[in-house]
């Protein structure tokens, strides 16, 4: 028995596919709405890559005097704090130097006290001279009224003249002496004589050898890249190891040029690391946009001359600075993969900083120290040198 469809059937099916159709049509038309709605909203205002890294900074430690090395007081992964010992040379050779330079600084303060002192000589022994002058001056005249009424002799009279003229000569050679030994000490005091001062600069320089002996931390962080061995001889500039200070890390992003042409200073950014993947979310901001492509700055830079040239879409080197309370949370290693997401909506800021950089960015004072140790140490040398009449309270 054959079996006929009714005309209601027929036509519902058609029905029914024109509703699917027309619903179909108009969730495309809905997600294309959503679509533009996101991207002038959004989507415009975004710019991502996942081309961005950690970088950081990396204080080489390196020595500043030739020695060999007797003791290593940090390896791979400790943490120094800024000032520790890291590195020692021995400190033999250094040592006897800066005893040389102790003795010749004592030695040289003790000549040039004889220096003003021999001032007070030389004023001593022209002021006799200046006596002898005028007592010479008083007979010759005597004489000389004497050898007109015919009292004594013309040979006499000679006598007196010479001794005059041998006076006279007498005053100036003290004069030129005193002045000789004046010009020596004149203007200054013991302590800013120049023969003291170019041994205090002996001493100087051979404290700082002797103190350099020990090379220290110049920031607090963490070791890495150790290299130098014990009883290994070193030069000055020799790398021995890195101090990774954690605080001073920052992600360089490279974005594509037709990426840049929104992103402006001081925007803020999204950072995610492959290291914690989306449980950690840092917060960034722009703070430097890149002078040139990665290429331009390579070592041997690519040549667009050539022939044989092909349009290669450059990136540019964006850094982005982490909020430091979050990177003190979660630490980061120099070269971790990052994900970068700009917004783009600020734009007042510059694509290049307007003032100048002013101060100091970064520093450390743990040299400082040294050198007035070592000013110190000279100065407590030309104190015990100078007569207990002389000396500083």
């Amino acid at each position: 028995m054959s079996q006929t469809s009714s005309p209601e059937a027929a036509t519902a099916a058609p029905s029914r596919r024109g509703k699917l159709l027309r619903g179909l049509l108009l969730i495309v038309v809905i997600l294309l709405a959503a679509f533009v709605a996101w991207y002038y909203l959004l989507g415009r205002w975004a710019e991502e890559t996942d081309d961005a890294y950690v970088a950081g900074n990396q204080v080489q430690i390196t020595p500043l005097i030739a020695g060999t090395v007797v003791a290593i007081a940090a390896d791979d992964g400790m943490k120094v704090e800024q000032g520790q010992l890291l590195v020692q040379l021995d400190p033999a050779d250094t040592e006897v130097a800066m005893q040389q330079a102790q003795a010749n600084l004592a030695g040289t303060v003790r000549q040039v006290r004889g220096l003003y002192r021999s001032v007070e000589g030389a004023q001593a022994e022209l002021s006799a001279r200046q006596i002898a002058l005028k007592r010479a001056r008083d007979d010759f005249a005597r004489r000389k009224d004497l050898a007109v009424t015919g009292a004594i002799s013309s040979e006499e009279l000679a006598h007196a003249r010479d001794e005059l003229a041998a006076a006279e000569a007498a005053v100036a050679g003290s004069r030129e002496t005193m002045e000789r030994s004046r010009a020596l000490v004149d203007d200054t005091i013991i302590a800013t004589q120049p023969d003291v001062q170019a041994a205090a600069a002996q001493l100087r320089q051979a404290y700082l050898n002797h103190a350099r002996a020990g090379i220290v931390a110049p920031v607090t962080g963490y070791v890495a890249r150790r290299s130098v061995q014990l009883g290994q001889r070193v030069q000055p500039g020799a790398a021995l190891m890195a101090v990774v200070p954690t605080e001073q890390m920052w992600v360089e992003a490279n974005f594509k040029e037709t990426q840049l042409r929104h992103m402006r200073l001081g925007q803020q950014v999204e950072l995610r690391s492959d290291l914690y993947g989306g449980d950690v979310t840092y917060k960034g901001q722009i703070t430097s946009l890149g002078l040139g492509t990665g290429s331009a700055f390579s070592l041997l830079p690519a040549q667009n001359a050539s022939g044989n040239w092909i349009k290669i879409v450059q990136r540019v080197p964006v850094r982005i600075a982490i909020d430091a309370k979050q990177l003190a949370e979660h630490p980061l290693r120099i070269g971790l993969s990052m994900k970068a997401d700009v917004n783009l909506h600020d734009q007042k800021g510059t694509v290049l900083p307007v003032d100048a950089a002013k101060g100091t960015v970064y520093g450390t004072g743990v040299y400082a120290k040294q050198l007035q140790d070592a000013d110190a140490l000279i100065h407590t040398i030309i104190q015990g040198n100078l007569p207990s009449s002389a000396r500083a309270s």
